[in-house]
């Protein structure tokens, strides 16, 4: 897939702490900004990255809670794209991509296998001080065929 070189001039950033009611927020916060931005909820790429970003919170709060006293989304968006990153302070880097990724079927094989679906990029970023990462996910706005397998 070509890289996106589109600038996303529409951002939010939601900073919560990593507990259960995060997701929901998450998601709320989702449908909010997407409504505000002009972004009909009825896309076909709204459901599958509500579900994507509920998995990438939830993963988070379960998995991240004990080293990162936030979770942070950041949701942004431009004329053709729909682009969000979860980011916490755990260090720990899981594979999205390979040999050693998670299977498809749990919980980031599904989100890697779902955003590639649907024409997307799914991209993890450790943060400079190695104490942390961002789970980025983009998806095209504009309609996507099947994507080869």
């Amino acid at each position: 897939m070509a890289a996106r070189s589109e600038v996303l001039p529409l951002r939010h950033v939601l900073t919560l702490p990593p507990t259960g009611p995060a997701v929901r927020l998450a998601r709320e916060t989702a449908e909010m900004v997407l409504a505000e931005w002009g972004i009909s909820l009825r896309h076909p790429c709204v459901d599958p990255a509500l579900l994507i970003l509920s998995e990438l919170v939830t993963n988070s709060v379960r998995h991240a809670a004990e080293l990162s006293e936030t979770v942070t989304v950041l949701y942004a968006a431009g004329k053709d794209t729909f682009a969000f990153a979860v980011h916490d302070r755990d260090p720990r880097q899981p594979p999205l991509y390979g040999a050693h990724a998670a299977a498809p079927g749990t919980g980031l094989g599904t989100v890697v296998e779902l955003t590639l679906s649907l024409g997307g990029t799914a991209v993890l970023r450790g943060d400079k001080d190695g104490g942390g990462k961002s789970i980025w996910i983009t998806l095209p706005l504009s309609p996507v065929g099947p994507v080869a397998g």
